[in-house]
């Protein structure tokens, strides 16, 4: 039995290592670096709409402090011609206002708090894309570009003349057929 899971690693391992080969690393690193940017961006549109929530909610915070401010003169108003009925109505709109306010001021806080550590995810990101980025390029640098077909280390040079009757011959010949 452990003869058979050795070979099962060994042939794992033998397998794994042909993948690898198989793969182009420039190209994962090229789509990683893709990958990444989609993210940042993605991560950016976030960040300014919460931008943007945030500041509706900071207009609407102003709105209501405003509001309080007059539902106190018409209180003081009520009182000054002791409308006790008409007082309460006014001091149940402002203890609603006040409530909506409380809300939009603790809803302001939490994005703030958000939007703050969402930039900082984008700075880092953006430094871990930069990385990425010179590491292709240094990786592009070192790596000669692989043909198509290996030639096994002979170089082989094709006028375009030869092609041109190459192409000829192709086009007779698949004529004939």
């Amino acid at each position: 039995m452990a003869l058979i899971n050795r070979f099962s690693r060994l042939f794992t391992a033998d397998l794994h290592a042909v993948m690898d080969r198989m793969e182009e690393p420039e190209t994962i690193l090229r789509q990683a670096v893709r990958e990444m940017e989609d993210e940042l961006s993605k991560m950016r549109i976030q960040a300014q709409t919460m931008q943007t929530d945030n500041e509706r909610r900071a207009t609407q915070e102003q709105e209501l402090r405003q509001q309080l401010s007059h539902l106190d003169e018409e209180l003081d108003a009520c009182f000054g011609s002791e409308e006790e009925e008409l007082a309460k109505r006014v001091i149940r709109t402002k203890l609603e206002t006040e409530k909506r306010h409380q809300t939009i001021t603790s809803q302001c806080a939490a994005t703030a708090k958000s939007l703050k550590a969402l930039e900082s995810e984008i700075l880092d990101n953006q430094r871990h894309l930069a990385g990425m980025r010179q590491k292709l390029e240094i990786f592009a640098s070192e790596q000669p570009r692989p043909s198509v077909f290996d030639s096994g280390g002979v170089t082989a040079s094709v006028a375009v003349e030869d092609v041109e009757i190459a192409y000829l011959r192709e086009k007779q010949r698949r004529a004939k057929s």
